[in-house]
């Protein structure tokens, strides 16, 4: 739908109205964006009425362009920094953006290559003497499959990447076989430098999952919305720059 002239003697003045029409939203959420600063500062008529112009619809075009790749916090100060002249803000935020999808990307990189490596491991046996009464294995064993020490397990039991029963009779941590696929996982992404606090919550992921399978789906899921992000960001900037080249 094109944009709505508030009269025929002034073709280049809109109303609010005319501005929300265009993208499904209300003039209220059009006022509101213009006093969070998405917009410039309208135009007043001699009775107090808000006047928009061409380049307020190409502001909101751009911002709700910017949403979906940004996120709308980040999109309204970009546009805020735009507006104020504030161009290496804006520019910082577009760049911390872009960081963030990328360091997303590595991290699902790490998660896959992880995953495979799981996948074509072959896990020693390990001698009876060495398991727990209850099935499981115990910590040195675990420690010496992995090239680890017992204090690195311990540590990553304290951080929430591995989660082992004690034994009854002995009072021993045992590690079942999702323990040890947990900590083959937090091993393979600790050796591709990745920090605890950011493999635990990849760790619940795969519990929540109920394994290595299920995650697969999910992460086949993650790279689709990195890869929808990526395209909203091109779009983004598309509309971002038609805006600027208008704003001179």
């Amino acid at each position: 739908m094109g944009l709505v002239a508030t009269n025929p003697q002034s073709a280049r003045q809109l109303r609010p109205i005319d501005l929300a029409r265009r993208h499904g939203l209300s003039a209220q959420a059009v006022r509101n964006y213009e006093e969070a600063g998405i917009l410039p500062a309208a135009g007043r008529t001699p009775h107090g009425y808000r006047t928009y112009t061409p380049l307020h619809a190409l502001a909101l075009a751009a911002f709700l362009a910017l949403v979906p790749g940004h996120g709308h916090a980040t999109a309204t100060s970009i546009m805020r920094a735009v507006n104020e002249g504030e161009m290496d803000e804006a520019f910082r935020l577009i760049d911390e953006s872009h960081a963030q999808s990328l360091d997303d990307r590595r991290t699902l990189r790490a998660v896959e290559n992880a995953l495979r490596d799981l996948g074509s491991a072959t896990a020693p046996a390990t001698a009876p003497e060495r398991r727990a009464a209850t099935g499981g294995m115990f910590i040195g064993p675990l420690a010496d499959e992995l090239g680890i020490r017992p204090a690195t397990l311990r540590k990553w039991e304290r951080a929430g990447l591995v989660q082992p029963r004690r034994d009854p009779l002995t009072g021993y941590r045992v590690y079942d076989e999702a323990d040890v696929r947990d900590a083959q996982l937090a091993h393979q992404l600790r050796r591709g430098g990745y920090l605890l606090e950011q493999i635990a919550p990849l760790i619940a992921q795969v519990r929540a999952a109920g394994g290595l399978e299920p995650l697969e789906a999910a992460l086949h899921d993650w790279r689709a919305r990195l890869s929808a992000r990526a395209l909203a960001m091109l779009s983004g900037a598309a509309e971002l720059e038609t805006y600027l080249a208008e704003r001179g």
